[in-house]
């Protein structure tokens, strides 16, 4: 079965400026990654949970915060693993000095049987849409588009 993942775009508008609040996942191998690095808060989920519901969870999971408001949703995104990923925006403030993220136990360095804690996600941000696009991974650059399309349409 394929991957699925779940995720929030959470956005603000600043002065007409939309940001959208991004994460830069943990561990040793992204540690000097930025560009195309970053991403939606999500995670993956089983065919017998809501989406949503999924979305929802996995971005208190990596945040430490929790979502809610008027939920769009966007169409769904494929990367370059094959998995597919289910977003949705939401207009949210979201304190990025204080993401408090749940962790996972890596082997590093790789093959060496060691095994340390990681945070699933070491810092977030919010980002005007071009700084955001050089940022987030590029297979969710659509995301962050068609967010700032639907919202164009609507103002």
């Amino acid at each position: 079965m394929a991957k699925q993942s779940a995720g929030i775009l959470a956005y603000r508008v600043n002065d007409d400026v939309l940001e959208v609040f991004l994460v830069h996942p943990g561990g040793p191998f992204w540690k000097n990654k930025d560009a195309g690095a970053w991403s939606i808060p999500k995670g993956e989920f089983n065919d017998n949970e809501e989406p949503l519901s999924a979305a929802r969870r996995e971005f208190e999971e990596e945040t430490g915060q929790s979502i809610a408001g008027d939920f769009i949703e966007l169409k769904p995104v494929k990367l370059k693993s094959g998995k597919t990923v289910y977003a949705w925006a939401v207009a949210a403030e979201v304190d990025e000095n204080s993401i408090q993220s749940n962790t996972f136990e890596l082997e590093w360095p790789p093959r060496s049987g060691k095994m340390i804690q990681v945070p699933e996600i070491d810092q977030a941000g919010w980002f005007d849409v071009p700084a955001a696009m050089e940022k987030i991974n590029p297979a969710q650059m659509a995301l962050i588009d068609e967010l700032a399309k639907l919202l164009k349409a609507n103002s």
